[in-house]
């Protein structure tokens, strides 16, 4: 009997132990190596790259890639079907100005297409935007808030049972955004233990998706609130979601460009200003800190939120979206969605004109002393490309703080999100 019971026990064992496993990363990789570790150089020296294809850690010999080479967004060195009989390549490449010098290769093996990159900075603390700011920027966005505030909140509050802690109550809740009826919606986290808290607003990258709340910040000793732009609520099942993206707001962030009133962000970023009305007066926060940070869309959010509102003394950027719209008009990576990249702004002289008043470049330079900044991205990011991060972290006067993590593109380290929510902690005072 207990023969047939350890029998069974190892065929539940061998069938259970696949299941547990994840698939993660390719045994194939494409490796592209600067010869500076922090991939910084100087305008005029030159950077070497060190290419190479792995299987399992070991050169493939005989493989054939694909590369383009030069300045980001605007590669002009560009070959195809190039053997590399021990597996590697060694390139060069230099600039004659501040700027990202990129290299991108594609491997065939096996039918399948593997790529790698390597973004170089050179002399990027000299890197300034290009877009200008309308001289009736800070008006516009005064009379707009100031308008949107004539509408009460009138919010709702909804207990999440199955989301709470024993230290944390989870809520959904929405409240008024730019006129009546007109919602933000979000997760709002508030600890137990009755008290006074540091705030955090969580601010979203591009998409539209539910939303879980951060519970775990919150678990550390603050209100957190996570709030969706859409005006729809953040608890739906994915599909609800999936299908208004693919329908409604697919491509939302081409809505009315040439529109400064009717723009689909104006909305949303006066949505992170009441979201802060909502904290002040609707939860137990200390009146003292209080913090906005997010990722891609959600870091031009933060941006536009710090600037915009003095009550932000801390904001936290990762790889900012929407940021030095005008660049690719000069030749010069610009950020996303790229407005102007593909036909050079012909015909777009309206929206070219709408877009600095949506740019987080002009948002960033409203950020004072008072307030305390961390920016993170990577060099490999092909999305936000890091000339404009590093353009919009130089225009920024107030205390900042910048730490790069080179080799992501976009998306994050598991580092890099440490290192993130530590310094959160720290500016709240719930970190030494």
């Amino acid at each position: 009997m207990r023969r047939i019971e350890t029998v069974l026990l190892l065929l539940l064992l061998t069938f259970a132990l696949p299941l547990q496993a994840q698939i993660r990363g390719n045994e194939i990789q494409v490796n592209v190596v600067p010869d500076h570790q922090d991939w910084n150089y100087k305008v005029g020296e030159t950077a070497t790259f060190k290419i190479s294809v792995t299987r399992s850690a070991t050169l493939i010999d005989n493989v054939t890639v694909d590369y383009e080479a030069g300045p980001e967004m605007y590669q002009d060195v560009k070959k195809k079907g190039v053997v590399l009989k021990d597996g590697t390549l060694t390139l060069k490449g230099k600039m004659t100005k501040p700027g990202f010098y990129r290299v991108d290769v594609k491997a065939h093996v096996g039918g399948k297409e593997y790529k790698g990159a390597c973004g170089a900075a050179f002399s990027p603390e000299k890197l300034q935007p290009t877009t200008v700011m309308p001289k009736d920027f800070e008006e516009f966005w005064k009379n707009a808030v100031k308008e949107a505030r004539k509408t009460d909140l009138n919010p709702t509050k909804r207990l999440l049972p199955e989301r709470c802690t024993k230290d944390v109550n989870v809520y959904e809740v929405s409240f008024n955004n730019m006129q009546w009826d007109y919602r933000t919606y979000g997760i709002l986290c508030v600890p137990v233990k009755e008290g006074k808290y540091p705030a955090l607003l969580r601010v979203p990258g591009a998409g539209v998706r539910p939303y879980g709340g951060d519970v775990y910040t919150a678990s550390q000793g603050a209100i957190t609130l996570e709030i969706g732009i859409h005006g729809i609520p953040v608890t739906m099942e994915q599909k609800v979601y999936d299908d208004i993206f693919h329908g409604a707001l697919n491509w939302y962030w081409e809505f009315y460009t040439d529109d400064r009133d009717k723009n689909y962000y104006k909305r949303v970023v006066l949505g992170c200003i009441r979201a802060l009305d909502y904290i002040e007066e609707y939860t137990p926060w200390n009146g003292k800190e209080m913090g906005v940070s997010g990722s891609s869309q959600g870091g031009f959010l933060t941006l536009a939120t710090a600037g915009l509102d003095k009550r932000i003394t801390y904001y936290a950027p990762v790889h900012a979206a929407l940021c030095d719209h005008t660049a690719s008009l000069q030749g010069v990576a610009c950020g996303w969605p790229h407005y102007f990249y593909w036909n050079k702004g012909k015909g777009q002289e309206k929206q070219i004109e709408v877009s600095r008043y949506y740019d987080g470049v002009n948002f960033a330079r409203l950020i004072t002393d008072q307030q305390t900044g961390w920016f993170s991205f990577g060099y490999n990011d092909d999305v936000v490309p890091p000339t404009t991060a590093w353009a919009t972290y130089n225009t920024v006067k107030g205390p900042k703080a910048i730490k790069p993590y080179q080799a992501t593109w976009h998306f994050w380290f598991q580092e890099q999100w440490d290192e993130w929510e530590e310094w959160m902690l720290k500016q709240m005072h719930l970190r030494r």
